[in-house]
């Protein structure tokens, strides 16, 4: 399909992240796009003030009969009315994955892989190519901070998340790949390590001849693709060929130097928390560094990033309360965002609130998130977010509580979290919600919750 004759758009799950991203980029393209969705969010709303029409029932009478292109996202339920009529009709039903991989590689495709990091990392690479003045395009996992969107509009170079889940990243030509990890997760999907070390030698295949395979040293060469370019960054590693040194925490910033290949960046700074940051930060200036991005603007770039929301993202702070956001849904980013809060604010109580992502997983990682969880002062669990998936017997949050080893660990419902938090309140110091699913829908209280007490402290 060639996406000049593409007219009318239909996306079956328009809300999501991804799927907005490309509803976005249809509609700047001048397409008529319309789309369906379960329950309206702010992103939908967004979506509608954009022009975009959206239906929130599922039902024959109120989808688009004229659309040329219906973008399909894996969490609409088999059962769905609206996706039984396209499958039987003779229009064109596409996977997200499959329209991606279409946008981006009709450009200088630059894709950013791994279990983890992702968006954080596909949100510096735009930025960086953004302030160093290239022309770029950008489908984001999560919202910039500096540009309120997923969606950066742009032609020559794009920039592009891709997605191991349910093997989509192979719908992918890059020009130039980064990977951040490979690590156990979608196991519904994979069942086990290798065969995701698999998928990732798949992508890693899939880059174009003289392309370029951007990798963190951690992770495994044997995936790799010999026939291509391979250069590696770890943030303290030494034998990487991207690697930082003098890297110290002043008042919450990041300071660093940036060891390439050529020589060095110095006194680069950064105020986007945690050292995971700081490599992921360092991978996408090492995609800049492969396009031509000027050393200067590399520097500006990198201290004029806000971030990404729900990615360690800081809603409340001062001298009486902190208050960390974070879309942490696996135990390895867990250890990152808690390590990341432990280095910030030390020798301060660190709350955190947990919403278990998906039952598969939790019943896959149960023993991993429990010892993870285990590094904080206080553990509140809620009930696991279903998502896709129906509900496993036996697999609760209560199997994860069972197994964390501190004392001060409990499971509340998320609509009663705001009111414990207001009876606890003069024992609350540094809080931080975790998860994937819903629990943003709390932040917006929490945040207010902990602005008021401060009044009343003050006062």
């Amino acid at each position: 399909m060639e996406l000049d004759k593409i007219k009318n758009v239909y996306f079956l799950g328009i809300g999501g992240i991804g799927m907005s991203a490309l509803a976005r980029y249809f509609n700047i393209l001048g397409k008529k796009v319309s789309g369906y969705d379960k329950t309206p969010t702010v992103l939908t709303h967004e979506l509608e003030q954009e022009g975009i029409d959206i239906t929130f029932e599922d039902s024959v009478e109120t989808l688009d009969k004229q659309a040329d292109l219906v973008v399909l996202t894996p969490a609409i339920p088999k059962d769905s009315k609206q996706l039984a009529y396209y499958n039987s009709s003779d229009i064109l039903v596409w996977k997200r994955a499959k329209v991606l991989g279409l946008i981006a590689n009709s450009g200088f495709n630059i894709s950013i892989a791994g279990s983890h990091g992702k968006t954080s990392t596909s949100t510096f690479t735009a930025h960086l190519l953004k302030v160093g003045n290239k022309d770029i395009a950008a489908f984001l996992g999560g919202i910039s901070i500096n540009y309120q969107s997923n969606f950066i509009e742009g032609r020559t170079y794009i920039v592009a998340e891709a997605d191991e889940f349910d093997k989509s990243f192979l719908n992918l030509t890059p020009n130039i790949a980064l990977i951040t990890s490979v690590d156990t997760d979608h196991l519904d999907i994979y069942g086990n390590l290798d065969a995701i070390k698999a998928s990732f030698s798949a992508f890693c295949k899939q880059i174009r001849p003289n392309g370029i395979c951007i990798y963190n040293k951690q992770v495994d060469t044997k995936i790799l693709n010999p026939e291509v370019k391979n250069l590696s960054y770890s943030l303290l590693d030494t034998t990487a060929d991207f690697y930082t040194e003098h890297l110290s925490v002043n008042n919450g910033t990041y300071v660093f130097d940036v060891i390439h290949p050529n020589g060095k960046i110095e006194n680069v700074i950064c105020s986007y928390g945690g050292r995971h940051n700081i490599e992921n930060a360092l991978g996408a200036i090492a995609i800049a560094l492969q396009v031509g991005v000027d050393i200067a603007k590399i520097r500006t770039a990198i201290a004029s990033f806000t971030g990404v929301k729900r990615r360690f993202e800081t809603h409340f702070k001062n001298k009486r309360f902190v208050y960390i956001d974070d879309y942490a849904h696996h135990p390895r980013e867990i250890d990152a965002a808690l390590a990341a809060t432990r280095e910030l604010y030390p020798n301060r109580k660190i709350t955190a609130v947990f919403q278990p992502h998906l039952f598969s997983r939790t019943r896959d990682l149960c023993d991993e998130f429990a010892q993870s969880l285990s590094n904080v002062d206080e553990l509140i669990l809620l009930d696991i977010y279903p998502a896709r998936e129906l509900p496993i017997e036996g697999i609760t949050s209560q199997i994860i509580l069972d197994k964390v080893t501190i004392p001060n660990k409990k499971i509340i419902s998320r609509e009663n979290l705001l009111s414990y938090l207001g009876n606890e309140i003069e024992n609350i110091d540094v809080v931080i919600t975790i998860g994937a699913g819903n629990i943003d829908t709390t932040v917006h209280s929490i945040t207010e919750l902990l602005e008021n007490n401060s009044k009343e402290i003050n006062e």
